[in-house]
């Protein structure tokens, strides 16, 4: 078994080539041979018809039966053509040529035809290699329409040597020819696919550590210039998730460590002195609640995410009304806004029949909630609007926070993103909410955009399709 690809190519060709040399060779050899002893019975026909033509003459001139057949004889006849003329009953009149290890027996007299040679090949009673070629006919010669039996030989000796050399010259020539191939075609084999060997040699020496070398691209327009490129964009996207996944965990451990370090502060210094008033434990323990309740968003949220990444979470699509999530979601929310003293002003439509998983729907509602309610000043609105527009359900939260500048609006979807302007500094945000809140739209075949940011405030759209199913597989998980 041949393992490498040089080497079945190779023999491949040179397989082929050998089916494509045999076939031509053996065409070439049955052409030829058919053309030769095709030429050898027209000359025999010919030579009997010419015999017919000289008895016809020797008759007309007043010689008798057998005298016109021996001088027929004598003329035509030669070393390489023989010549027997028998009367209709088979007796031999006249002969010249034939070989003396050559018998004439001849077939059946009612079998031989008048209006065409009968063609037959004998062989020689003592060398059977050496063949004849006879043709037998009878003729009726004018004027008295006499009748003869004419036979006319010739040997297929050196017909036979001329193929027997044709045979020698392609059994030479077909193995040489394949040998040369072979040779040509391992040669082409291996500088077609040394950029292959090149490509594997760097590509051993990629690491995980390191993925920003790149497979050599020598010829860009065939087809291993395309996999060259085609793996170096597979090794692009690759160095993107490892750097995605390495500020993943970086910003991840970040965002944990501060809760978990508050936490961890406010019960040591509950627990510096032996007593504390009750006063200063709940204190303390709003604290830890606080913080606590912090990290669990943080991990639920990135749970969800990473499951999204992989495409493993569990969506369950159910019939709802959107406009009863949106207004429970408020409600809830408008106590955290009332601890900022910011209100939450709602208009929805009603009826508004929706199939998706609740549980996700109302975590998108409340993360555009939360983040407006975050970074509105105290003493505004927050304004929520659920409306149907050309069979799309849009949902737009306002809030009348300082805005967020140009240049960061292209990555407030990202994870973990936070910008140093004051709007984004103030909040204590982890940075997931918009992430998380785009995918879920993106689930249910929708999408969430920053429509609108000035420095009067921003507005977040979720536009969500009114008649459309929620993809239960979770394959829209977004790498936000």
């Amino acid at each position: 078994m041949i393992d490498s690809v040089r080497g079945r190519l190779t023999l491949f060709w040179v397989a082929a080539l050998a089916a494509a040399l045999v076939t031509v060779a053996a065409l070439i050899y049955v052409l030829m041979a058919r053309a030769l002893y095709n030429r050898i019975d027209e000359n025999l026909g010919a030579v009997v018809q010419i015999a017919a033509t000289s008895l016809a003459n020797d008759l007309a001139e007043g010689q008798d039966y057998e005298d016109a057949a021996r001088a027929t004889a004598a003329e035509l006849s030669s070393r390489q053509q023989m010549l027997a003329i028998y009367d209709t009953g088979g007796r031999l009149l006249a002969e010249g040529g034939r070989d003396e290890d050559l018998e004439i027996t001849l077939p059946d007299l009612q079998t031989i035809p008048e209006r065409e040679a009968l063609l037959l090949t004998v062989v020689e009673a003592r060398d059977d290699d050496d063949r004849h070629r006879l043709a037998i006919q009878r003729v009726s010669v004018p004027p008295a329409n006499t009748r003869y039996l004419i036979v006319a030989g010739s040997s297929l000796e050196p017909t036979d040597e001329e193929l027997e050399s044709l045979r020698r010259v392609l059994a030479y020539v077909i193995p040489i020819a394949l040998l040369l191939a072979g040779a040509g075609g391992w040669f082409l084999a291996r500088q077609s696919l040394a950029p292959v060997a090149a490509m594997v040699g760097r590509a051993g020496r990629i690491g995980a550590e390191d993925l920003s070398a790149r497979l050599p691209v020598i010829n860009p327009r065939d087809e291993l210039g395309l996999l060259a490129a085609t793996f170096n964009d597979l090794l692009h996207r690759l160095e993107e998730s490892a750097q995605q996944q390495r500020q993943f965990m970086t910003d991840a451990s970040h965002e944990l460590r501060t809760p978990v370090a508050t936490s961890r502060t406010a019960a040591a210094v509950a627990l510096q002195l032996p007593h504390r008033s009750e006063p200063e434990y709940r204190e303390a323990l709003a604290i830890i609640e606080q913080q606590t309740t912090r990290l669990s968003r943080i991990v639920e949220d990135m749970f969800t995410l990473t499951r999204a990444d992989t495409r493993s979470y569990p969506v369950r699509p159910t019939p709802m009304y959107l406009d009863e999530v949106v207004d429970d979601v408020v409600r809830a929310a408008r106590v955290l806004a009332g601890t900022r003293e910011v209100s939450i002003e709602l208009a929805t439509v009603r009826s508004a029949a929706f199939t998706g998983d609740e549980e996700l729907l109302r975590r998108l509602v409340g993360n555009l909630l939360d983040n407006a309610v975050r970074h509105a000043p105290p003493g505004t609105a927050v304004h929520v609007e659920l409306g149907e527009e050309s069979g799309r359900y849009v949902l737009s939260v306002t809030d009348h926070g300082d805005g967020i500048p140009v240049e960061i609006q292209p990555h407030i979807f990202e994870r973990f993103f936070r910008g140093d302007s004051p709007r984004t500094s103030a909040a204590a945000g982890a940075g997931l909410g918009l992430a998380l809140a785009r995918w879920i739209a993106r689930t249910h075949g929708g999408e969430v955009a920053l429509t609108r940011s000035s420095p009067d405030g921003t507005t977040f759209t979720a536009v969500l399709p009114s008649r459309e199913t929620v993809d239960t597989t979770g394959l829209s998980g977004v790498h936000a």
